[in-house]
Order: C-alpha cells, then structure tokens, then sequence
C-alpha cells in the first residue's frame, strides 16, 4: 500500500520544479527570472529540510511506522532542490565563474553558509540508499545528524540573505528550532 502511495507523493514533490519549468516556458518568472528560480528553489529546500525533519516527531506522536518510510525521499528531495538552487546561482547567474564564485564563497558570509550546508548534504545523498546503510551501520546514524547542522545553516543563510529580519525566515527558523527541539526532547526521554 505504502508504495502505491509514495508515487503521488514523489510526484506532488516534483511539483514546484514542473511550475518552474513550465513558467520558464511560457516566460511567466517576471522582471528577475534568475532570481525567481533562485528564491523559489532555496524556499522548497526549506520546506523539504522541515518535512523531512518533522517525520520522526510525526512517528513519535502517531505511533505510526509509515512517516519514516517517505524520510529517506524527502531528503532526497532536500538535497535536489538545494542543489537546482546552487546550480542556479552557479551557472545561470554566474555562468560558471569560479573566480567570482569563489570571492562570494569568501566574502559574503551567507553564500558561505549556504555553500557548507550544501557541501554537507552531499555525503546524506550519497549514502542514503538501503545498502550504504547496511554498509556504514551505526556510522550511518552519526552522518546523517549533519541534517541538524545543515537545517541551521539553511534558516542562518536565508536570514544572512534578507538582512532585514522579515517575517518569512523567522516562521521557518521557529519551525526548525521547535522540531530539532522535539529530537532533542525524544532522544532524553
């Protein structure tokens, strides 16, 4: 049954990338298309860090087994949209100029967050797959608590961003806070 169910899901995940392509066909991304994509795609990567983060909480709660099984294809999801963010800032804004690429990383400390949480998640993609867990066992668990260090520098690169504190990056930061909160309170109890 679950895996009837994870296809709609996958498929509903997919969603706001077939808005963006379907908006870059039909030339509906405004005066900024760049920074449209850029925004959208850092936004989903949010909103994937959140739903991937709130699957054990959600199990706790409702002592029900099949929010773990969509875990594993949520972060995938986070590491998919976080990388169409980065590979839009790296190729269609800067068309791959290392040089200048490399001057942000360094010099704008929110570039730089956002480039370590994504240098971070690479290692959760790799090894997210059945047999990498089997293979890396309890090291797997330990590698995968990098998704609390990278949810931060996600809500700590989208605050450096806006440099004016708005409402939007603070209702994800409460989010974030209260659900690595949660983890912190289950793991004690």
């Amino acid at each position: 049954m679950q895996k009837y169910i994870k296809i709609p899901i996958f498929f509903f995940c997919l969603l706001p990338i077939l808005i963006i392509v379907y908006q870059i066909i039909f030339n509906q991304l405004g005066p900024e298309p760049v920074k449209k994509i850029t925004h959208v795609t850092g936004e989903w990567t949010l909103r994937f860090i959140i739903i991937t983060l709130a699957m054990t909480p959600l199990q706790k709660f409702t002592e029900l087994n099949f929010w773990i099984s969509y875990r594993r294809m949520f972060g995938l999801f986070v590491f998919f949209y976080a990388s169409a963010h980065m590979m839009t800032y790296v190729g269609i804004d800067y068309r791959f100029d290392w040089s200048s690429i490399g001057d942000d990383i360094i010099k704008k400390k929110f570039i730089f967050a956002g480039f370590l949480a994504w240098l971070l998640l690479v290692p959760l993609a790799l090894t997210s797959s059945k047999r990498m867990i089997r293979l890396l066992r309890d090291k797997w668990k330990k590698l995968h608590k990098l998704v609390y260090i990278i949810s931060l520098l996600g809500i700590i690169h989208y605050l450096w961003l806006v440099k004016v504190v708005t409402v939007e990056p603070l209702i994800y930061l409460i989010i974030i806070v209260i659900l690595l909160t949660l983890r912190v309170k289950m793991k004690f109890n």
